[in-house]
């Protein structure tokens, strides 16, 4: 922030606001109040619809997310919210085709929402899909507090069998949990991986270059009882 205050030359900031390589959850910025003379661009495609945001009260352009993760549809296609009047500024200042986020906005305007290109008609009409069942839940509210609890079951969990979080719970996001591999010699990922599918459940390997470790993730039609269920799965095939 202070950078912020005392550069004037920065026009553009960018963040990502859940960072899934640590599961690492970022403070949003308040651009809105004091920031309000630089264009804020907003990487949500892991926290949209899981982690209630007032994008408008935020100050934020533009903001980024996919058709699945929180929202629960499938991939198959990513989407941009933004201000209409920092939108038109984008005009003629692409340096790619097809991602012309002016070009596809103007054509969809135009032509009653058609995509410039082949349409992702199987991915739409799941994401429409998750929409209706995201409202039925109760909302972006219901899959934070699903999320949030999720994680918390998972941390209790996990850390009663003995594995460490990389990070402080502070910075826990409720998306995705990154745990440090154990340093019993019996211990191999691959095996433990393999043990745990047989059971029904798929991890990450870890992607922290100076940590061994391995994630977690808490979103999608995953429920309290899923989080009980693969503790026991763990347990079970602790090596």
């Amino acid at each position: 922030m202070q950078l912020l205050d005392n550069d004037s030359a920065i026009t553009h900031v960018a963040m990502v606001h859940c960072e899934t390589t640590t599961g690492m959850l970022n403070p949003l910025i308040d651009m809105a109040g004091e920031y309000n003379n630089k264009i804020m661009i907003l990487d949500a495609m892991s926290s949209f619809g899981g982690i209630p945001m007032d994008l408008g009260e935020l100050g934020v352009d533009f903001m980024i997310s996919s058709a699945n993760k929180c929202i629960q549809g499938v991939p198959g296609f990513g989407f941009v919210i933004a201000k209409t009047d920092e939108l038109l500024k984008c005009r003629g200042q692409a340096r790619s085709l097809s991602l012309d986020l002016y070009d596809q906005w103007d054509c969809m305007e135009k032509n009653h929402g058609k995509w410039r290109f082949t349409s992702p008609t199987h991915t739409v009409r799941a994401f429409y899909q998750a929409m209706l069942e995201l409202e039925q839940e109760g909302g972006v509210a219901a899959h934070y507090q699903r999320y949030v609890t999720n994680q918390r079951i998972l941390v209790e969990g996990m850390e009663a069998l003995g594995f460490r979080c990389l990070l402080p719970q502070s910075l826990h996001s409720p998306i995705i949990t990154s745990f440090y591999s154990p340093s019993d010699t019996d211990y191999d990922f691959k095996h433990f991986y393999s043990l745990l599918k047989a059971q029904g459940f798929v991890i990450y390997p870890g992607k922290v270059s100076n940590a061994d470790c391995f994630l977690i993730g808490n979103i999608g039609d995953v429920h309290n009882d899923d989080i009980y269920r693969l503790i026991d799965a763990i347990r079970r095939t602790m090596f």
